[in-house]
This record gives C-alpha cells, sequence and structure tokens, in this order.
C-alpha cells in the first residue's frame, strides 16, 4: 500500500493579514512537541478510485461519525482545501518516488513544504508528515535515500518554524520485522539495520513514534489452518501465553503492537511509542485468501474500534494507549492486485456503509443492521435488561 504521487500546482500566495493569523498560530504551538496522532481512533483515506465521494463530501462524512483523524497518501491541494475548518487533523505523505531527490537536497524539501503543507495552515490541521510509506524491505536505492530524506523535511520544517507543529514518520511494514511471535520474540531483521538503525536514533531525537501497518487479516490469509481466526478478529478464543513474559494475549492485533515495543526495546527505545498506520480487514477477496468476507470484516472493525476507543493500553505496555488507523474509508476500484485490495473499505464508492459498525453512510444502504450479528447481540443484551425491569415493575404492581 503504498503513497501516491501528488499533483504539482502553483504555490497559493499568502496575504499580509493572513501571515499574522498563521504567526500567532505558529507562536500558540510553539513549545509543544509534534503529535499528528491526537486521539486514538483514526481512518486511512486512499483515493486509487475514479468513483469515490468528492473531498467535501468526505468532509461530511467523517464528522457524521465523529473520526477526527485521518492519513492521505500525497498532499493533494483539494484535499487539503476541503478539510479547511473541520477540526480533522490529517498525516500528509510525501510519495515514495520523491524520497531520492529529497534525501540529496534539503530545498527541494523546504519548496515541497512551502507548496503543499504550508500554505494551508492554520486552517487545514496538517498534524505530520509521513515520509514515505513502507520504504524498507524493498528498493535499495529509495532505502538508503529515507533516513536523508526524513532529515531534511525535519530541517525545513525547523527552517520554517513548524517542527514543533508537524510530526515526521515513515509507517513500516511487518517486513522490518525478522519474529514477531510469540510477542516476546519480536526482533528487526539484521539486514536492514543498516537503514532502520540510524531512522530510529534520529526519530528517538526528536520526539517520533514508530508507525506499523499491523494486518491480522494478511497474517491469517497466508496461516489459516494454524491461526485461530477467532484469535484474529478480537472474538473469544482461548488466546496464547507467552512463555518468556508470561503475558496472556487474546488477540493477535495487542499481540502485533508488543512484538514491536519488544523490537524497539532490544534496541534501546523502550520508551518510543508505536502507533498503527494501517490495519483492516477485506470484505471481499479471491478464492486462495482465506477469510476475506463481509462478516469477517465487520466482525473486525466493530471490535477494533470498540477495542481502540477503550483508550487502554496493551499487555507489555499498559499504560501506552493504543492508537491506530484503520485501513480505509472506501473501497478503491483502481488499486492494483488480488481482490482483496480493491474491499478494504468501511464504506462503498458511493459513500454508503459497505456493512454496519455502527456509522452512518452519506446515502442508504442494503447491508442492513439486522444483518449485523455484532449489532444483533448488542440489542439482545438491551433487550433482556428491557424484560427485566418490565418484570419487576410487575411485581411491584401486583402487591
Amino acid at each position: 500500500m503504498e503513497c501516491a504521487s501528488s499533483f504539482i500546482v502553483n504555490p497559493f500566495k499568502i496575504m499580509a493579514s493572513s501571515s499574522f493569523i498563521f504567526l500567532w498560530f505558529i507562536l500558540l504551538f510553539n513549545a509543544s512537541i509534534a503529535h499528528a496522532f491526537t486521539g486514538t481512533y483514526g481512518v486511512n483515506y486512499g483515493r486509487v478510485s475514479d468513483n469515490i465521494p468528492s473531498p467535501e463530501d468526505v468532509v461530511k462524512l467523517l464528522r457524521t461519525n465523529k473520526i477526527k483523524n485521518i492519513r492521505i497518501y500525497d498532499a493533494d491541494h483539494r484535499v487539503l482545501n476541503a478539510f479547511k475548518g473541520s477540526g480533522i487533523e490529517i498525516n500528509v505523505c510525501l510519495p515514495n518516488e520523491l524520497l531520492k531527490d529529497m534525501s540529496m537536497n534539503e530545498a527541494l524539501a523546504l519548496e515541497w513544504i512551502k507548496l503543499n503543507v504550508q500554505p494551508f495552515l492554520p486552517d487545514t490541521s496538517i498534524r505530520g508528515i509521513a515520509v514515505g510509506n513502507e520504504i524498507l524491505g524493498g528498493d535499495i536505492e529509495i532505502s538508503e535515500a529515507l533516513v536523508p530524506a526524513c532529515k531534511n523535511v525535519y530541517r525545513a520544517l525547523k527552517r520554517l518554524q513548524l517542527a514543533d507543529l508537524i510530526e515526521v514518520s515513515s509507517p513500516h511494514s511487518e517486513a522490518v520485522f525478522n519474529s514477531t511471535y510469540p510477542p516476546s520474540a519480536g526482533a528487526f531483521k539484521e539486514s536492514l539495520m543498516p537503514y532502520l538503525g540510524p531512522l530510529l536514533h534520529f526519530f528517538n531525537q526528536i520526539g517520533s513514534p514508530f508507525y506499523i501497518n499491523a494486518y491480522p487479516f494478511l497474517a491469517y490469509k497466508f496461516d489459516p489452518i494454524t491461526i485461530n481466526v477467532n484469535y484474529a478478529l478480537f472474538q473469544p478464543n482461548a488466546g496464547i501465553d507467552d512463555p518468556k513474559t508470561k503475558l496472556h494475549y487474546d488477540n493477535m492485533f495487542d499481540a502485533m503492537v508488543d512484538a514491536s515495543y519488544v523490537a524497539l526495546e532490544k534496541l534501546g527505545y523502550k520508551k518510543m511509542p508505536v502507533i498503527v498506520s494501517e490495519t483492516g480487514w477485506a470484505s471481499k477477496g479471491d478464492d486462495n485468501e482465506a477469510g476475506a468476507n463481509v462478516k469477517n470484516a465487520r466482525t473486525y472493525n466493530f471490535n477494533l474500534h470498540k477495542r481502540l476507543m477503550l483508550k487502554k493500553g496493551t499487555p507489555y505496555r499498559p499504560k501506552m494507549v493504543v492508537k491506530g488507523y484503520v485501513f480505509a474509508l472506501f473501497n478503491e476500484n483502481l488499486k492494483p492486485g488480488p481482490t482483496s485490495e480493491r474491499n478494504f473499505g468501511l464504506f462503498n464508492h458511493d459513500g454508503s456503509i459497505a456493512y454496519d459498525i455502527g456509522f452512518k453512510g452519506l446515502v442508504p444502504s442494503s447491508a442492513s443492521s439486522k444483518d449485523s450479528v455484532l449489532r444483533g447481540q448488542y440489542w439482545s443484551s438491551k433487550s433482556l435488561v428491557l424484560v427485566a425491569c418490565v418484570t419487576i415493575l410487575l411485581l411491584f404492581t401486583e402487591l
């Protein structure tokens, strides 16, 4: 899941009056450390599609469902303009294909921020820049460019007095790990340490978290025989016990996050936060994509939302509140790859819900709450309480 290219357009001219407001905004935040994610539940707003709602309608959709944090895979000006005054916090992305140029030219990084970030502040709440997406484990030349590119982006933010407002990060796939099971065995690949080591050192210096794209769906898809689907879906199951830490895990999501914490701790970064930049479950897939169906997608995303809204930590880091962005907002019909890649959306291309997890769509949907086992269980419990209250009332009436 890669960053898309940004379209280059002419820079906006900032008038003197707006410059005063902008300087006031910077002074207001100057004493703080940049945090791109102030909530616990966010959504990835991908747009590899030719039939999804306009950015303006997306703002309405997000506000209706009280979603206040999003990530986009570029810095598209129409999107950033649409989100002005919305109060929704955005993490933009520097596309992978620009990393090599950015790594060699700080002036280019400065120009990119002046063009794609600064003109939209403070009205659009841009809180972070992801420098690439899932870089490590792929092309070596781009891997070598990652740290210099991150440093140049950060230096450019410093020059513009934005470093205390906008976080610099770079999300990773599970490919950076040598092992993740059990969580206490979490460790990064030695072959990636020439790139990952300096990156973590730099992020530790500037206070950036470790972002990981964690997909229990992918783990289950590749090993449906060994992995209990209920463990992957946050459903009741026996779970696992980590033999080293003696900690119990009843879901794979927490185990993946803790494997990241353990791997970081082994390198000396015990206090570095872990944030899940992508997670989700496909509602449709090819015949060889185990578990890709509406029922599982609904179950995973319903339980994920409930878990993140608890604002709790993990077994290994109980005081570090878990934060995550679900992938993705819409089904994206132009994404390449297997069928699952085009069916991760919480919403269909027309803005209707893909399945019922409690969100409201822009238009009515055939995904009826009557078909939702999860919401059925919720209303069943409420019905039992209602029946009990009526029974007690009748008893008192007879007396």
